[in-house]
């Protein structure tokens, strides 16, 4: 079963990947926080979930379960990949960079992530 998820309803489910089982109240207050969103917008999103099947919802509380985990969710990167750049990963990372300007300290990390790949 694929199921394709916005970045607005990752925003969701890296909620529940992270903390487990949650209430849509708690989840709304914590995308407030970090996104800024307000609570309509994020039961608009939780809804999106539900109906696509990513999450369940339960009783009493409206407690939100990831469905599906988070790496069901990767495989659909690993699709884009092979779409847009034939399955070269590192044309991606590449067009990715040159988008934005990288901080030195950014610029380091990523010298020893891909060392520690070697």
């Amino acid at each position: 079963m694929e199921i394709k998820l916005f970045d607005s309803e990752l925003k969701v489910m890296d909620i529940l990947w992270k903390d487990g089982n949650t209430t849509a109240k708690q989840i709304a207050k914590i995308l407030k926080e970090q996104v800024g969103w307000s609570k309509t917008t994020t039961y608009t999103v939780i809804k999106k979930c539900l109906d696509k099947g990513a999450i369940k919802r339960s009783d009493p509380n409206f407690v939100c379960s990831p469905l599906i985990t988070k790496e069901q969710a990767q495989l659909e990167t690993t699709e884009l990949i092979n779409k847009m750049y034939d399955g070269a990963a590192d044309q991606l990372v590449a067009s990715i960079l040159e988008q934005k300007k990288l901080p030195p300290e950014v610029i380091q990390r990523l010298k020893k992530l891909v060392e520690n790949l070697e």
